[in-house]
């Protein structure tokens, strides 16, 4: 099998080198930056990199021409046009990119090419839509959805006490847009970064939790009246991002500076990224928790999935880019088997709803080292 790696930055590096590991897939990673590809081990087996323009839907189509299947973990500003470019050329794809368009704008489009284009396919979204779904598969009726879900390094230091796991420009990305959920049965939207709330969590401690706009198609692909997801940090990390956009930091409208236009996102994008960016052996951790409530057989019942994931120090692979990265690549091979054919655009959550596929996705990240633990609550049975 042929298999192309849209990006090999943080992400795209660790799926190529998993994919890789199997002794029938052929993996080529593209990148439009030579630095990246450089990293690759030079003569590594099954993999071969090319270095091309991929804001470029005409450069994309012609680089996955001749493969099977395609993962892009392009930023998120190019994802959909990178999506459409895979979804025209006939290629089956699994996507990490995160684009701001609603992808089932392409659903016709695939359908009518005959591809299955997985996207949203990484932790949260990703595992978490999947969990999701299998929990709604499982209860009679779904009362309540809850994500909460953030990569953060492990050593806090100031003042950001962060460091961005993926393009810290999709970072600002989620801190700009407005968060949508529902509330009562109805689509709700709120700015990113409000409501905040502090959790406790086992081995971690207190974190905050807040609203970003990480439910996205669960939003209208779950029959439950309540459904929210929720960014984690280290407490007071809020209150910093929020003095940065309500001052106009993140504002893409040039200002006036001594007769030059300057657009203050270029200037906190500069100066922001040294402090964000997760340098190599920078340990980090990956913390999720997926909550799905309701009723089965007349009980109140509520499944809960948990996941602390840690840096790998023996391969130098971030959490963050493990849990993204190879919820994609056991993703390509779930498509690869055949358990999952359906044309069209397919999130996540339209995968969790065969449990064959909800036990082969969690076997193959236990196997990596990715453990995600279940737990059941049963309440007394409900009076009629």
């Amino acid at each position: 099998m042929k298999v192309v790696v849209l990006g090999g930055g943080l992400v795209g590096r660790p799926m190529a080198l998993d994919l890789a590991q199997d002794e029938d897939i052929e993996v080529t990673v593209v990148d439009s930056r030579a630095d990246p590809l450089a990293g690759f081990p030079s003569g590594q087996a099954g993999i071969r990199t090319v270095q091309a323009d991929l804001a470029s839907p005409e450069t994309v189509r012609s680089l996955v021409a001749d493969c099977d299947q395609v993962v892009s973990a392009v930023p998120g500003h190019l994802g959909f046009r990178t999506l459409e470019a895979v979804i025209a050329a006939g290629r089956n794809v699994v996507d990490i990119a995160f684009s701001p368009e609603d992808p089932f704008e392409l659903d016709g489009l695939a359908k009518e090419h005959g591809v299955t284009a997985v996207v949203d396919c990484g932790v949260a979204p990703g595992m978490s839509n999947v969990l999701v779904a299998d929990g709604a598969r499982r209860l009679d009726r779904t009362d309540r959805v809850r994500i909460w879900v953030g990569g953060l390094p492990i050593e806090r230091a100031w003042p950001w006490e962060y460091r961005a796991p993926f393009s810290p420009i999709d970072v600002i990305e989620e801190y700009t847009r407005p968060a949508r959920f529902v509330e009562n049965g109805q689509l709700v939207v709120r700015p990113a970064l409000s409501d905040v709330e502090r959790l406790d969590f086992p081995g971690i401690g207190t974190l905050e939790a807040f609203n970003t706009d990480g439910l996205r198609t669960l939003a209208r692909t779950i029959d439950a009246p309540d459904l929210r997801e929720k960014t984690l940090r280290y407490p007071g990390y809020v209150e910093k991002v929020l003095l940065l956009r309500e001052t106009g930091f993140f504002d893409t409208a040039p200002v006036e500076i001594d007769g030059k236009q300057v657009r203050p996102i270029d200037l906190t994008t500069r100066l922001l990224f040294p402090k964000w960016k997760l340098e190599p052996g920078v340990a980090d951790l990956t913390i999720m928790r997926v909550d799905v409530e309701g009723e089965q057989g007349g009980r109140p019942v509520r499944l809960t999935w948990d996941l602390l994931d840690r840096y790998d120090a023996a391969t130098g692979v971030h959490s963050m880019a493990r849990t993204t990265g190879y919820t994609a690549t056991v993703m390509v091979r779930l498509l690869a088997a055949g358990m999952y054919t359906a044309p069209g655009i397919a999130p996540p959550e339209f995968v969790g709803r065969d449990e064959r596929c909800v036990r082969f996705l969690l076997d193959g990240l236990r196997a990596r080292g990715v453990v995600f633990t279940e737990t059941v609550e049963w309440g007394e049975p409900v009076s009629r």
